[in-house]
């Protein structure tokens, strides 16, 4: 274990911002427009729309929130502003799982109950591919020019015609400061025998995976081999049957490091920064010393959607860089949208600053994008990491 280290010095900005920054939001109070949206979890669950109304399904601590008037802010502004209503939705736990609700009725061409979605990469581009993302208009997205160049033409969507980053961040170790004062760098000390039993980590198996390969020397995003991921698999397997992991959970792995059920994580770096900053700085975020993970989600407006025009109104609004700084200034994942960061200085010259939100060229050489999978791979890959979490 090492010496005992204090809170980063961007963790301490971010968190430190974060606190100054919502108790400005709880101070202002809502601004009362939007009778639909209510605590982590948005309003009404119908499956059919109301006119105008948008149906949006997200991941959950990923929009500003003043968790005192229960509601959020940008949000309810474009409601006021627009006079378009959006059902806000904390719908997302893991790719697979969320992909699972709604692919019969996509397949079948009925209603998911979602005019706006937000799948991590690899998951957009099943939704692209298999014609289930619809094309943009994009005169109705003006902001689209806003997206930063290294995020404007990926290969899963060439042009961004049906998909626009929403946030993009690092998989790395999170964990409880009180009962692991030392901090975590490393997969050998996130497995000591100290943390045992009390270790989660993610069931997005690029990251979890490409965490384990960088930790055995191994590029992720280059063509590795089938005995390489399966050895990665295999070490996940016996650090579960040994003991040290505790579950492999999709986002709700937040309320166990909340609980103390888990205090170290294989988690998301905005998610353990909330969590600090809701927690008095009990939790910490770093990049593992062997590499860790760099993804994106993204809006999609399903193949179903009949309210195609509003959806892309609410996707266009985000693209604002005032907008875009506002909510970057509360989840604290990088930001996708140019002219941010210089806004973000408005609001807070620390989180302008800050690596883990607008990050530099030296830390993104700490991180790797998983790279793409045959479907092949993608489904011998995808059954023997369900095999090895158990399930």
């Amino acid at each position: 274990m090492e010496s005992k280290r204090p809170l980063s010095p961007e963790a301490r900005s971010i968190i430190n911002s974060q606190m100054s920054r919502r108790a400005l939001i709880a101070g202002a109070g809502g601004l009362g427009a939007a009778g639909l949206l209510t605590a982590c979890g948005g309003g009404s669950s119908s499956g059919a729309a109301s006119e105008g109304t948008v149906r949006w399904a997200n991941w959950t601590l990923y929009l500003d929130y003043d968790s005192d008037a229960q509601a959020y802010p940008t949000l309810e502004k474009f409601i006021a502003e627009s006079g378009i209503n959006v059902d806000y939705k904390e719908d997302y736990n893991d790719n697979d799982e969320f992909w699972g609700k709604v692919q019969g009725q996509l397949k079948l061409g009925e209603d998911i109950g979602y005019d706006i979605v937000a799948p991590t990469d690899w998951m957009a581009g099943r939704w692209i591919r298999m014609g289930y993302a619809q094309a943009f208009d994009e005169a109705n997205i003006p902001n689209k020019v806003n997206i930063l160049d290294a995020l404007a033409n990926v290969n899963f969507d060439p042009g961004r015609k049906s998909s626009l980053t929403w946030q993009s961040g690092f998989g790395g170790f999170g964990w409880n400061k009180e009962k692991i004062p030392g901090g975590i760098k490393t997969l050998d000390q996130l497995f000591s025998k100290e943390n045992k039993g009390k270790v989660e980590v993610l069931s997005e198996l690029r990251d979890t995976i490409g965490i384990i390969l960088q930790y055995q020397g191994v590029d992720p995003s280059q063509n590795f081999t089938e005995n390489q991921y399966m050895n990665a698999v295999d070490y996940l397997a016996k650090m579960i049957k040994d003991g040290f992991i505790r579950q492999v959970k999709g986002n709700d792995y937040k309320e166990d490091l909340i609980s103390g059920d888990a205090t170290a994580v294989i988690g998301w770096s905005g998610d353990i920064f909330q969590l600090a900053t809701e927690n008095d700085g009990k939790f910490e975020f770093a990049i593992p010393e062997s590499g860790g993970m760099l993804w994106s989600d993204n809006l999609l407006i399903p193949s179903t959607s009949t309210n195609k025009a509003n959806a892309e109104k609410v996707i266009n609004n985000y693209y604002d860089p005032a907008v875009a700084a506002e909510v970057a200034a509360y989840v604290t994942y990088i930001c996708p949208v140019k002219g941010a960061q210089a806004e973000m200085e408005k609001i807070d010259p620390a989180l302008a600053a800050s690596p883990f939100i607008f990050p530099t060229a030296e830390t993104l050489k700490e991180v790797k994008v998983f790279r793409g999978l045959t479907p092949a791979e993608e489904t011998s890959f995808t059954t023997a990491f369900q095999e090895a979490a158990g399930n």
